[in-house]
């Protein structure tokens, strides 16, 4: 049965709850993303640098495909933009002179290039705010301008079908009353545009950090450990909280970044281990 709209303006409603149970916490990113969707006021707070972040491990090795999608981006700088490329050497310095030795210590303890992207653009935004994008996603010329219209954080929309083991459109899902318990309603971490020091991006990088360094040893779970998964608990977390204290949220979901940009398929990174889902871990 489809959970109504209203559900989540109840104060009995532990955040804690929500983002430890896995249903619910979907169900509340479904209410989450039918609101925080629609069109809205502007937020008053810092502005959000125009600075295009990306990331490669190693940026003297940059696929010639992965270079195109990245070039795609060169437009904008005509526009007022800046673009920053950085890899391992450079964000380890970057981690190095701006945060602690925990931080540092994460960064080295991410043993896959995925998930040090990940923490990376963690510890960028939270310091400096900017506007993280893969490398692997290709502008389409849209216009970008709504984007950085106020201080808003703006993160993606994703919807995942279990019965069909396929993502679906998360505008269409949120406005339908389908098999919802088959839909994983969930945000991604790019991209990623944020002013410095938002709550959401904060709370997001303390989480990874912390379970980065008190990983037990085995399998790692890049999803859930620096990836949408752990931002997607830190915006439930902070959500339910600004919600509980009668606070906006100052935060937009995007249900149509395809329409800006699309990551490109197929790429030659994708079909080895460069490609985290295809990575052999060791036991």
């Amino acid at each position: 049965m489809p959970v109504p709209h209203s559900m989540y303006e109840r104060d009995d409603l532990d955040a804690e709850d929500l983002v430890q149970d896995h249903a619910s916490r979907s169900r509340y990113l479904r209410h989450l993303t039918r609101k925080l969707s629609a069109p809205a006021g502007p937020v008053q707070g810092d502005s959000i640098p125009q600075v295009i972040v990306q990331f490669w491990d190693d940026p003297t090795r940059i696929p010639s495909d992965v270079t195109e999608c990245m070039a795609s981006w060169a437009p904008l700088e005509r526009e007022g933009f800046s673009r920053r490329l950085y890899g391992d050497e450079s964000a380890r310095s970057f981690i190095e002179a701006t945060y602690d030795a925990a931080h540092l210590a994460a960064f080295d303890a991410c043993p896959h290039p995925a998930m040090r992207s990940d923490y990376f653009r963690l510890c960028y935004l939270a310091h400096r705010g900017g506007f993280y994008v893969d490398a692997d996603d290709e502008y389409q010329g849209a216009d970008w301008t709504p984007l950085f219209s106020d201080s808003r954080l703006r993160l993606q929309a994703l919807c995942y079908d279990v019965s069909t083991d396929a993502m679906v459109d998360p505008g269409h899902a949120i406005a339908t009353n389908g098999n919802s318990d088959a839909l994983i309603h969930y945000i991604n971490n790019n991209p990623i545009i944020a002013s410095a020091r938002h709550p959401v991006i904060l709370a997001a990088l303390e989480a990874s950090t912390a379970a980065i360094l008190g990983h037990p040893g085995g399998p790692i779970d890049i999803q859930s450990m620096t990836g949408p998964g752990n931002l997607t608990v830190a915006l439930a977390r902070y959500a339910r909280s600004q919600e509980r204290l009668g606070w906006s949220i100052d935060v937009e979901i995007l249900c149509a970044w395809d329409s800006i940009a699309l990551s490109r398929w197929p790429l030659s990174y994708r079909t080895d281990e460069r490609n985290w889902r295809l990575w052999r871990q060791n036991a």
